[in-house]
């Protein structure tokens, strides 16, 4: 099977690396890739956001099968056209990629499907946000949670008790000409949990947890994600059949009634609030992150899962196959990171063991430079998770990138028995 993956993000490092170890893989590109999926998959140049480049270069290149890795070209419609080019193509249409897209198309299919999720107040404009916020604080549902309704990388999110604050954040996405979404807040600790599915059988993976927060005990502004773990120790007997049951299955049934089928990788962000399991959102595509640790802990070949997903075949697929032990990853982030981060620095270490590299490029020096915000995340697998995060750890410290910046306390709190679900 040939494999092209479109992207050039940690997460895609993460699957070429576990599609690499596939035996039924012969050839594996990833289009544009970085420097650390040139290693060991062909570097080919594309454009992401242009559907027809995509299917293009599936076509020339002889592709069996697409994996499409971030949300801007599933958006776009990339999936669809590499479809319409006869080639078997993982990622959701762009119409069924709007769950990512739109948070008030979420919930609207959330409603339609009797899925748990936070209340919300869809907001248009300026008068309408500050209602939106004075009714929050009038249901005691503070902190406000103010979203920007579009795609934002997992960086359109503010949780603050500051009205004022809640205010401009809102005011600076209307202002901009995005669409805002003011939601309660769901207390909790928050859970991550992948499923790929073909648009009718749903096969959800291991629970992971990201870390959001720049800084140690989740402090300063939000990002695409410090680090994660998996699986969680912490996690109720029964927390991902009462997911499938609840929240994935149902939304997956109701874009088909709706004519939207949804094949490719569904991801649930959930709260497991005092008042039960709710959804924060949902992705159309594998999670950054969290991909870095639950495919290292999966004993099934990836290529054959991710077909199945794409020809409608999943019903028929052996169970998945999960390796013991736990899995760490840290990422380690360029200065200034998230609001400037600074491009163009060398990088060293960046070939060491469980490596995975999300913004690199080689520049004309033949060396790794930064060439993004968040530049490596560092992976290890252990016999537990304590043993993981150590290994991952040590293997940071392998790293030299000048101003980086990256979290201590990736999976701490788990080790030290601090999470409770009430």
């Amino acid at each position: 099977m040939r494999v092209l993956v479109i992207g050039s993000g940690a997460r895609e490092h993460a699957l070429c690396v576990a599609l690499q170890s596939d035996p039924a893989v012969t050839a594996l590109a990833c289009a544009p890739g970085n420097a650390g999926t040139a290693v060991i998959a062909a570097a080919l140049p594309v454009d992401v956001a242009d559907p027809v480049a995509v299917a293009a270069l599936a076509r020339e290149w002889g592709a069996d099968l697409v994996v499409i890795g971030p949300e801007v070209p599933l958006v776009a419609g990339a999936a669809d056209a590499v479809r319409e080019a006869g080639i078997a193509c993982f990622g959701p249409s762009a119409q069924a990629a709007q769950l990512e897209a739109s948070k008030a198309f979420a919930k609207h299919v959330m409603a339609a499907a009797g899925v748990p999720t936070a209340r919300a107040w869809p907001v248009g404009g300026v008068a309408e946000l500050g209602t939106a916020l004075d009714e929050v604080a009038a249901a005691g549902a503070t902190p406000f949670v103010v979203k920007d309704d579009g795609l934002a990388a997992g960086k359109g999110v503010l949780v603050t008790p500051d009205r004022d604050a809640a205010l401009a954040h809102g005011r600076g996405v209307l202002d901009a000409g995005g669409a805002v979404l003011v939601e309660e807040f769901l207390d909790g600790p928050e859970v991550s949990l992948f499923a790929v599915t073909d648009g009718t059988t749903v096969v959800p993976l291991l629970p992971a947890q990201d870390h959001k927060r720049r800084d140690d005990g989740d402090g300063g502004p939000n990002t695409g994600g410090m680090g994660a773990y998996a699986p969680l120790p912490w996690a109720p007997a029964g927390l991902v059949e009462e997911v499938l049951r609840t929240v994935l299955q149902p939304t997956v049934d109701e874009l088909r009634r709706r004519g939207e089928t949804f094949s490719g990788l569904l991801y649930a962000g959930l709260a497991l609030t005092s008042r039960g399991l709710r959804v924060v959102e949902f992705n159309a595509r594998f999670g950054d992150p969290e991909t870095q640790v639950v495919l290292p802990l999966l004993e099934t070949p990836l290529a054959g899962l991710l077909h199945a997903a794409a020809t409608g075949a999943l019903a028929d697929h052996p169970p998945l196959r999960w390796r013991d032990g736990a899995a760490v990853t840290v990422v380690v982030a360029a200065s200034g990171y998230p609001e400037r981060p600074r491009v163009g620095d060398p990088v060293t270490g960046a070939d060491g063991e469980g490596v995975l590299h999300a913004g690199t490029a080689v520049g004309a020096d033949g060396l790794v430079h930064s060439a993004g915000g968040r530049v490596l995340a560092v992976t290890a697998v252990g016999d537990d998770l304590a043993a993981a995060r150590q290994t991952a750890y040590e293997r940071v410290a392998g790293v030299r990138l000048a101003g980086a910046h990256w979290r201590t306390d990736i999976g701490l709190a788990a080790v030290e028995g601090r999470i409770r679900v009430t």
